[in-house]
């Protein structure tokens, strides 16, 4: 990003001299930086295989491990009214293709939430609910936490629903998952 930034520089000043090269080199880098604010970034997270690694599922990383039914979404980045669509959409585009039983969010890249976008998450959480799909959120950060609380959403999730971090999630799952074995008669 950087580069292309520097080559709109060096563009801007052969062309229209040093001071109004500049100037669009800084009106082009707030341009991309207002259209990275405006769509953050959704990962999906696996474990690498063998690891106790969460990252975002890449072509780089084939191996990685995924939980049948479990979805660990992480949007990044500060969420707000102008965002907060696109995220959503985002996000209700992984479900589709996933078709998990939990999602999870991992929050930890989540600096801090806007209120309305806090309203819309949590519209999305009872909406999510209603489909039968759980919704459980991870690693929120101090503020963004407390805003959970004062909006009632950390009450209506309870402690079951409000995790530590995302591997808390995936060891959730996996204990929600193990079924009990019958004892086989006459042992």
């Amino acid at each position: 990003m950087e580069f292309r930034w520097a080559v709109v520089a060096c563009l801007g000043v052969l062309v229209l001299g040093t001071l109004a090269g500049i100037v669009v080199a800084i009106i082009a880098s707030m341009l991309d930086l207002a259209s990275q604010t405006a769509h953050p970034r959704v990962s999906v997270i696996g474990r690498k295989r063998g690891a106790d690694v969460l990252r975002p599922l890449s072509p780089e990383h084939p191996d990685d491990e995924t939980f049948a039914g479990l979805l660990i979404v992480r949007p990044e980045g500060r969420l707000f009214f102008g965002n907060m669509q696109d995220v959503g959409d985002q996000i209700q585009g992984l479900i589709e293709q996933h078709r998990p039983r939990v999602v999870a969010l991992d929050m930890s890249r989540i600096p801090d939430l806007e209120y309305s976008a806090l309203l819309a998450l949590m519209d999305g959480e009872r909406r999510l609910t209603e489909r039968g799909i759980v919704v459980w959120m991870a690693a929120l950060n101090p503020p963004v936490l407390e805003m959970a609380r004062r909006a009632g959403l950390a009450d209506r999730l309870g402690r079951e629903r409000l995790l530590f971090n995302a591997r808390a999630a995936i060891e959730r799952y996996r204990e929600t998952q193990e079924v009990p074995v019958a004892p086989v008669a006459g042992a």
